[in-house]
């Protein structure tokens, strides 16, 4: 993997760059659709590509590894050509799925984690070096160090033992990463987290710690669990300060638009998020113009389009009335319609964003648009 800086906001932290893989170019800053299953909930793989724009998706090791295994996806030729995607991928490493295994009887010891399945109740163990070969049988271009995510609230001598815990399995990581070969004869990257939850100094050390490692990007993880958005802002400038500027910069599991655009400002190159498809099957759907509850009256006879502002078959073809009437009855087209409209905001978002960086609007359009599109409507 390759990354290199475009440009960079003079009034911001904000960048645009270039992420070059085996399986193509991303331009950031960039959001990435989730597909912890190696689907992204009622999306072809084709409105992925044409509609929204994707340049990269996720899938999760945890949930990949109990279904559908690790066999049918090796032998199927890794997650690319189960999947049918063949732009990049990246994986969780399942350290957040184990933060949100607590109280069913997981277990995390120095080893790595015990825990049970979901699916069926069977015990399974996840260890560093483990979950590097699984992630080399899935075959994502960049996978992810496996960590732990601390609660929040959580007491700071937890957070500062779990901080150092994550450290000693990324050099087990690392060192299980180095030693073994892709399976699929092209190059995959393994990104660190930084952790340390809310404790400023923990974060300092840890991305630290995790610039030393000098692997080929760095991740912030722990974030958006539930800590109020300015103490993640504070937090995520913290660590990019300290994380090296020629290197992409992911923050996980975020967020609202608003989180996106102050991430960016602060220097965070990729974000990815499940809000998009979640909220838009709630009939929460993202637009240039606000955010609508499609759910409310008032759009019932609203024959406009979704949002003719944006481009692309789904928002432009479909009104808001119809839309309306498919959440409203639990239709399928309904979660798919709105899945594919919120996804194809999130990644103009991105794209607009890019655009206002390199042309050095970004911090006044980025005053005007995070007003514009968090008004409810």
């Amino acid at each position: 993997m390759n990354f290199s800086l475009e440009a960079q906001d003079a009034s911001t932290k904000a960048r645009a760059g270039r992420i070059e893989t085996d399986h193509g170019t991303i331009l950031t800053p960039i959001f990435m659709p989730v597909g912890t299953a190696g689907s992204v909930k009622a999306v072809h793989q084709r409105e992925l590509k044409d509609d929204i724009k994707a340049q990269i998706i996720l899938g999760n090791t945890y949930h990949l590894y109990l279904r559908p295994g690790l066999d049918i996806i090796q032998k199927a030729g890794g997650l690319h050509k189960f999947n049918g995607w063949d732009r990049p991928i990246l994986t969780d490493s399942g350290g957040y799925q184990v933060y949100s295994l607590a109280g069913t009887g997981r277990k995390i010891n120095e080893e790595g984690v015990a825990f049970k399945s979901h699916i069926d109740g069977s015990l399974h163990t996840f260890t560093p070096e483990r979950v590097m070969d699984i992630q080399r049988v899935i075959g994502a271009d960049i996978i992810m160090a496996f960590d732990e995510c601390t609660p929040y609230p959580c007491e700071y001598g937890y957070a500062r033992q779990s901080m150092e815990m994550t450290h000693r399995w990324l050099r087990r990581c690392c060192n299980q990463f180095d030693s073994t070969e892709p399976l699929y004869g092209y190059n995959q990257t393994l990104f660190p987290i930084v952790q340390g939850s809310v404790y400023k100094d923990l974060r300092q050390q840890s991305a630290e710690t995790i610039a030393s490692m000098d692997r080929e990007g760095n991740a912030i993880g722990g974030l958006s669990v539930g800590e109020p958005a300015e103490m993640m802002y504070e937090l995520t400038e913290v660590v990019c300060d300290i994380l090296p500027k020629d290197k992409p910069r992911y923050l996980m599991g975020v967020g609202t638009p608003a989180n996106i655009l102050e991430g960016i400002a602060l220097g965070v190159d990729m974000f990815d998020c499940v809000m998009p498809t979640r909220n838009a099957r709630n009939g929460m759907i993202f637009t240039t113009e606000g955010i609508i509850n499609i759910r409310n009256e008032k759009w019932k006879d609203d024959l406009s389009p979704i949002d003719e502002n944006l481009g692309g078959y789904v928002s432009t073809f479909y009104s808001k009335a119809y839309l309306r009437h498919l959440i409203k009855s639990d239709e399928m087209l309904g979660a798919q319609i709105a899945s594919v409209h919120n996804l194809t905001f999130y990644l103009w978002l991105v794209k607009q964003a890019r655009e206002k960086i390199i042309t050095g609007e970004f911090r006044n359009w980025k005053s005007e648009i995070e007003k514009k599109v968090m008004q409810r409507l």
